[in-house]
């Protein structure tokens, strides 16, 4: 048996802000077979460690972990999760973030860094092969992001130190605040950010000049060598490499599914003029990507001309593009560019920013919200007035601090909007329609973050194909777009998969979405770079035991099946115009698949004791009943 850990550094890095002092504690291999890392070892950690707190409490815990593959050289990247309890949801918190900080904090000496308590003033962590600094942050408390990153990198005069960082934002406890790595790398989503602020960290920087040795190297570079000739030969890679996800906004709108003016509009004519093609074109100077990746999805773009003239930045991907857009009902891209580098700067979620921002604009329009409660004239692509509002929420000035709870709350605050408040368990919705993608809507409404697509991407189903469907979940329907059965089996299936892949951390668009890794591979690349024997299906349970322990937690702080629903205007309003037109979502019928192939209780959606032994998880079943949950 190997006495050594190949793939980690072994190590576990255990902060304590209340008395400034720190231990080191060993990954064991028990945690490793039973998760992996990344984000099972945090979903485990945080399972045990934190219960029934407030989340902006100092009882409250954040964890930063990456697993195996980050900084072996591996070609789909080096990503880590950030975890703890949500300042927004009260539920799971969770970001998952590219870059280079993975492999740096594993060269620095450990797999995970858990922060505890409160510390008494501002400071920032230096970690630096194996030694901790806590280092006075008040002269950059308040500072921007893109400020306080250059003065952290002089003041440690280190310009290869790799750093996380929060906003303004952040320090004013917004709700959808994140922590973002080297400028431009968002771990945003479920208030990361407000987190690490409550405990009065600015920022956490690492240096590393370790390595990490693999069991197997002949094994290791053999399986590699496979991955990277697939990847250059697939169909997915030059579009990837050239537009990253900013590419789906005009195959959403060909699909009659972006979320145009509050998702009252999927299909655009001027879709071309804020798309992915549209900023290759005239914007992108050159390519980005994250640490040891090939694919090199990332683009800098730079506004040569107009009112931002000199504007530049790295992205942006997707959700940020689409969100400053059309969701707001924004044509004028370079405005759109301007909306996200000041959300970056401050520190925020686009995301649910753009939800917020939508929201109050639809209330607007129809009359429901007037000019003076809100300060500004909110019409749509109104950008002045969204650049103001921006601010407005980093500050919590006026309206702005209504929207800085989020969506959810800033509809009970007001006592209006309720209904076309896009969000699910109070995360605010990404920017694609459900109704005409279905398979996602539902992945919407079980997500353990909220209303998620990163739990279980199921891309495939955009393949229209009801063969695959049929071959791999006996229902052609599955693989059906606008399909309705078979999608608890979708979903179930690719949300293993996805936490399986956020465990290994590497990027997901790759090795999901470009079927890159499958779990016979998994167990291959395991037993390569750690050297010890993984089974397929022994790697299929880590993904689906990650997502019942996930699923366990949101039970025990009082999630049922009540909780997993959608935004009125998908149940009862069907799309008006376009390839998706007359679509609504039947989710009902598809949480009864879902429950039963997952093995919850289908009226409340609890896991049941069957389920929960099976995947090693009795502890789990005896710790809700003596939570007084009922495990059936």
């Amino acid at each position: 048996m190997l006495s050594k850990l190949y793939g980690y550094a072994g190590k576990l890095l255990r902060i304590r802000l209340t008395d400034g002092d720190f231990k080191v504690e060993p990954l064991s291999k028990e945690m490793i077979r039973g998760f992996i890392g990344g984000r099972g070892i945090n979903m485990r950690m945080l399972y045990s460690e934190v219960r029934g707190v407030d989340p902006l409490s100092p009882l409250n815990k954040l964890y930063i972990s990456t697993g195996p593959l980050a900084g072996t050289g591996f070609p789909l990247g080096s990503r880590l999760n950030v975890s703890g309890k949500s300042p927004q949801t009260g539920l799971i918190g969770d970001s998952n973030v590219g870059g280079h900080f993975a492999a740096e904090m594993k060269y620095a000496g450990y797999d995970s860094i858990i922060i505890e308590g409160r510390s008494e003033k501002p400071i920032y962590i230096y970690i630096a092969d194996g030694e901790v600094e806590l280092k006075d942050a008040s002269g950059i408390w308040g500072r921007r992001i893109s400020d306080a990153y250059s003065e952290i990198l002089r003041e440690l005069g280190d310009w290869r130190a790799q750093i996380a960082l929060i906003g303004p934002a952040a320090e004013r406890l917004v709700r959808y605040s994140g922590i973002f790595f080297n400028l431009y790398r968002p771990a945003a989503r479920t208030g990361m950010g407000a987190l690490m602020a409550s405990k009065n960290v600015k920022a956490i920087a690492v240096r590393g000049d370790g390595y990490v040795e693999v069991a197997r190297p002949a094994e290791f570079e053999r399986i590699v060598g496979e991955i990277e000739e697939e990847t250059y030969a697939h169909p997915q890679f030059w579009p990837r490499r050239i537009m990253g996800t900013s590419r789906i906004l005009m195959a959403a709108n060909r699909l009659g599914i972006l979320p145009g003016n509050h998702f009252k509009e999927p299909l655009l004519d001027q879709a071309f003029r804020v798309s992915g093609e549209y900023l290759a074109l005239k914007y992108n100077v050159k390519n980005m990507s994250c640490f040891s990746c090939i694919v090199n999805c990332s683009r800098f773009f730079l506004v040569k001309d107009g009112e931002y003239s000199g504007l530049m930045g790295e992205g942006p991907e997707y959700e940020a593009l689409a969100g400053m857009t059309v969701r707001i009902g924004n044509s004028d891209l370079d405005a759109g560019l301007k909306a996200i580098s000041l959300l970056n700067d401050l520190g925020m979620d686009v995301i649910s920013a753009s939800e917020a921002i939508s929201w109050a604009m639809e209330l607007y329009e129809s009359g429901a919200l007037k000019k003076e409660e809100i300060g500004l004239e909110l019409n749509w692509g109104n950008m002045d007035s969204v650049m103001k509002l921006i601010e407005m929420i980093a500050r919590r000035e006026g309206f702005g601090d209504i929207l800085a709870d989020g969506v959810a709350k800033a509809s009970e605050r007001l006592g209006k909007g309720k209904e076309i408040a896009m969000h699910v368990k109070g995360l605010e919705m990404i920017q694609v329609d459900p109704r005409g993608l279905k398979g996602y809507g539902l992945g919407f409404a079980v997500a353990s973050r909220g209303a998620d697509h990163l739990r279980s991407e199921p891309f495939i189903e955009l393949s229209d194909d009801p063969r695959i469907g049929e071959a791999m979940f006996g229902e052609g329907e599955a693989t059906l777009r606008l399909g309705v059965r078979g999608k608890g089996k979708l979903v179930a299936y690719y949300e293993n998969i996805c936490a399986l892949v956020d465990s290994l951390e590497v990027c997901k668009n790759l090795a999901e979405n470009m079927d890159l890794l499958n779990y016979e591979r998994v167990a291959k690349l395991m037993r390569a770079v750690t050297g010890l024997d993984f089974t397929p299906e022994e790697v299929r349970d880590i993904g689906e035991r990650i997502v019942n322990l996930e699923r366990a937690f949101n039970v025990r702080e009082g999630v049922t099946r009540a909780d997993d629903r959608l935004p009125k205007r998908f149940l009862e309003e069907r799309i008006a115009r376009g390839p998706s037109a007359g679509q609504l979502m039947e989710l009902d019928v598809m949480l009864d698949e879902y429950y039963e192939i997952r093995g919850w209780d289908r009226e409340r959606g609890i896991p049941s004791r069957k389920k929960l032994i099976e995947l090693g998880l009795e502890d789990v079943a005896l710790d809700l009943e003596a939570n007084g949950i009922y495990v059936p």
